[in-house]
């Protein structure tokens, strides 16, 4: 299967439709990281829901549910990204990261330690969310030997 860079044609798609044009922007909510999330528009239109109406871009559930809506309008009628089958960009960048961080924790330590806006998590090895979780010692997480190491640390388990 053929690989397209998604990212530089929605970026060719936002230039075309608005470079050079002023936007206003309004923060709705402020993301794991720190970062601003907002909804934008250029003379009134919702770029967001052009975006992603336009099967340039996918929801971005996680903050919002005003696009799903557009979301799936777009891929019922096979728009933009829809035309084929994709990667969505957090399962891209996830695939990006565990293979970036190998798969292997180190010696027989196997709890994952996880930062996430529910506060500094452990995950034992068979419980629902260890797999999908993924180690990044650039952000504070770590690997634990044991539960009671993780706990004894200030880690919690999952709720």
């Amino acid at each position: 299967m053929a690989s397209t860079a998604c990212g530089a044609w929605a970026t060719a798609q936002a230039r075309a439709r608005w470079e050079g044009r002023e936007a206003r922007c309004e923060p709705v909510d402020t993301d794991r990281y720190g970062r601003v999330v907002a909804r934008c528009a250029v003379g009134g239109e919702d770029l967001g829901a052009a975006l992603v109406g336009g099967g340039i871009a996918v929801a971005y559930a996680e903050y919002s549910d005003a696009y799903l809506g557009a979301e799936r309008t777009a891929a019922a009628r096979g728009l933009g990204l829809w035309q084929g089958a994709f990667q969505r960009p957090a399962a891209w960048r996830a695939a990006a990261r565990a293979a970036a961080e190998g798969a292997a924790p180190p010696g027989d330590c196997a709890v994952k330690g996880n930062v996430s806006g529910a506060g500094r998590i452990y995950h034992l090895p068979g419980s629902p969310s260890y797999d999908a979780t993924r180690i990044d010692e650039g952000r504070g997480e770590r690997w634990f030997c044991s539960a009671a190491e993780a706990e004894a640390a200030g880690w919690r388990a999952p709720r």
